[in-house]
């Protein structure tokens, strides 16, 4: 029997991410954009709100929140800043390889006090000439004596320059591929580790991006999250459970973005009436929210599929390169109800627009996404 209605419990957390967007990040927003910088007082907030570090599980003092939870959290922080709502969502995506490894005694050591203390964690494996290729990974791992001994530079680092521990992918070799990849959990404040400058952007200047370097950075065994042969997997894995996420990303700015041109459209007025009364401009708000529909949906129900232990794959890569797509379909459409106006930064659609752009990008582009899809449907993978 399908349900889609929410818990109390998943109400009350989506009414206080939505007031705390409300309250806390709306008003500095632009501020920030503007200033390209990161607002860590504002995601120190979060933390204190309990609006951050959400999954870590109850045995390690965490609050245990399926996927569900955190996308119902991640779509109202995004309707107020994307770029803010993507750092504060890279803590979980930064500890989730920890959480999904096997290394009990990593966890008992980082977990309790991540649910306790204010950390930033991030996730890095792109590099400079990589792309999407996670296979193609280049930084090397090799192993001495008690050790693994990193050198190599990861590009597009979500936090980069701000977090204080990093979960990193690498090679043992990088010929062999995906065969040869590793992962480690690096404190960032060890020798060797530099943090790059912040990357200028077009859109989400309020989530820090940088490159990190890592310079003969010798990291204990007791910090291997995967062992050479099994870090693609557990990037895969990783994937496969944030995607929806990134979804729900999209479908915050989307809405954000429909509302305003709802709002705009009841007070704007053209040839002696409002132009919401116009069917052009009926026409277009029905699409959006259709679009905002759908893509919720998609998103919940691979929420549901991981935090039901089923493979998730497929319906976090629908979920992922459908809900961006239409989010910059959304957006784009939201620009044009408001006209001249739409693209002054008199408006917010401007910024909207900027930070929705990225979407279709990061965490593996629409075109990898479709790759995911056809591959997992041609080995019978999921029946339609």
């Amino acid at each position: 029997m399908l349900n889609f209605s929410l818990t109390p419990e998943q109400l009350e957390l989506q009414k206080r991410a939505r007031e705390f967007a409300l309250n806390e990040l709306l008003p500095v927003a632009w501020y920030f954009d503007e200033k390209n910088e990161t607002p860590l007082f504002v995601l120190k907030k979060a933390f204190e709100a309990g609006l951050m570090n959400t999954d870590i599980p109850e045995k390690y003092g965490g609050k245990g929140y399926g996927m569900l939870e955190s996308i119902l959290l991640t779509e109202e922080i995004s309707a107020a800043c994307t770029g803010f709502a993507t750092s504060l969502f890279d803590n979980s995506l930064g500890m989730e390889p920890l959480i999904l490894s096997d290394n009990d005694p990593l966890k008992e050591k980082y977990l309790h006090q991540f649910s306790k203390e204010f950390k930033l964690i991030c996730f890095a494996t792109s590099e400079p000439g990589m792309g999407s290729d996670v296979s193609g990974i280049r930084c090397e791992a090799r192993e001495d004596g008690n050790d693994y001994i990193l050198n190599g530079t990861k590009y597009w680092i979500t936090n980069g320059g701000i977090a204080d521990y990093v979960s990193v992918f690498a090679t043992v070799d990088p010929k062999s591929q995906h065969e040869g990849i590793c992962a480690f959990f690096v404190e960032m404040d060890w020798e060797g580790v530099s943090k790059g400058r912040h990357i200028p952007k077009l859109g989400q200047r309020a989530s820090n991006t940088a490159g990190i370097n890592f310079k003969n950075v010798r990291v204990p065994k007791e910090n291997v999250l995967a062992p050479p042969g099994e870090g693609f997997m557990l990037a895969m894995k990783t994937f496969s459970r944030t995607r929806a996420a990134v979804g729900s990303l999209a479908i915050g700015a989307a809405r954000s973005a429909m509302e305003f041109a709802i709002d705009y459209a009841k007070k704007r007025r053209t040839f002696g009436t409002k132009i919401a009364n116009y069917q052009a401009i009926q026409f277009k708000i029905a699409e959006m929210y259709q679009k905002i529909e759908t893509s919720r949906m998609l998103t919940w129900k691979a929420a549901w599929e991981a935090d039901n232990e089923m493979d998730p794959t497929i319906t976090a890569s629908m979920a992922k390169f459908y809900s961006t797509e239409a989010a910059l379909q959304v957006v784009n459409e939201a620009l044009q109800i408001f006209g001249g106006y739409g693209y002054t930064k008199m408006f917010p659609l401007e910024k909207l627009l900027r930070d929705t752009r990225l979407f279709t990008i990061y965490e593996g582009t629409s075109e990898i996404q479709r790759i995911v899809i056809s591959n997992q449907v041609l080995k019978d993978k999921r029946k339609p």
